[in-house]
């Protein structure tokens, strides 16, 4: 039977089982939260966008970030809102299918996108005098194509195998859409699709830890032996945040993979899901330019820095 055969399907979710008096509570919190959230994310954008001193490859390769975070963000936090003040944890499979590609197209990104800009702070800071004549415009751009591009194809196909299967049972073990979840519903063998998905999963997670072993590695020795303690402490603060949160990341991510083929509390793993949602967006790299550069797009004052 194909895929069509589900679209008219409603699914049921695990519940946050949050009683009726605290349900206003708890969807403000999170209403509160995804606020916050996109608004953090458009402040980076604005301030980019308006301050033309802005417009470097760090900042251009920065502003795919916020855009990723929000479309995280968006996918679960709704959804979530929604359930806590209906006290209804059903979902139409359509909407669920559509929240388990975000969500992954989500985490697939973030992954690229931070290793793609530890590459270009390697570039800056190791090969300074390559480094404009490498991140030129047309190549950031096929850079920033290149990483959605992948993305899109990456999670698009391990999506597309998914519909082959009908559905045999409703029930969710998750507070939100997936992958594996969805396939546990599924009838048939699904082993291509868990080892595509364990295939893509490990060559993202590999290249992207190899990668920034790699460059951090050669930034910190560079760092080391620079005798300048103002260059020396600038580069530490641009690349630490983001190494923290690719780390965090990272972690993050293999947990909710080793979850679904372990023992694991459901809760657990979408606590570990908002947290990605709420840390990430709010950890993640925002260089000092950025917010110097939204006063200064607020207020007409003019740019002094040189940073690449």
């Amino acid at each position: 039977m194909s895929s069509y055969s589900n679209e008219s399907q409603t699914l049921t979710m695990e519940s946050l089982d949050i009683p009726p008096s605290l349900a206003y509570s708890a969807s403000l919190v999170g209403s509160l939260t995804y606020c916050l959230i996109i608004t953090c994310n458009l402040t980076v954008l604005l301030a980019i966008a308006l301050d033309r001193h802005l417009h470097k490859p760090m900042y251009v390769l920065l502003i795919n970030l916020p855009i990723n975070d929000m479309m995280g963000a968006t996918a679960i936090f709704p959804q979530l809102i929604h359930s806590i003040l209906s006290q209804n944890s059903s979902i139409s499979y359509l909407a669920c299918y559509l929240q388990a590609l975000l969500v992954h197209l989500y985490c697939g990104g973030s992954l690229v996108i931070l290793t793609v800009m530890a590459f270009d702070r390697y570039l800056a800071i190791c090969r300074p005098l390559r480094y404009h004549a490498l991140m030129t415009g047309a190549n950031l751009r096929l850079i920033i194509a290149a990483v959605w591009l992948a993305d899109l194809l990456m999670v698009g196909t391990l999506f597309l195998m998914l519909t082959r299967f009908r559905l045999c049972r409703r029930r969710l073990a998750d507070l939100y859409c997936n992958n594996p979840s969805l396939m546990k519903l599924s009838c048939g063998n699904t082993a291509a699709n868990n080892i595509y998905g364990l295939v893509i999963t490990v060559l993202m997670q590999g290249v992207a830890a190899l990668v920034v072993l790699f460059t951090y590695g050669h930034i910190l020795l560079t760092c080391m032996l620079n005798r300048q303690a103002d260059a020396r402490s600038k580069a530490l603060r641009t690349c630490g945040t983001h190494l923290v949160v690719f780390v965090v990341f990272e972690l993050a991510t293999l947990f909710s993979v080793l979850s679904h083929r372990l023992t694991v509390s459901p809760y657990l793993r979408s606590f570990t899901l908002a947290q990605l949602n709420t840390f990430t967006p709010g950890a993640a790299p925002r260089p000092r330019g950025t917010l110097d550069g939204f006063g200064r797009a607020m207020t007409g004052v003019p740019n002094t820095s040189t940073q690449n």
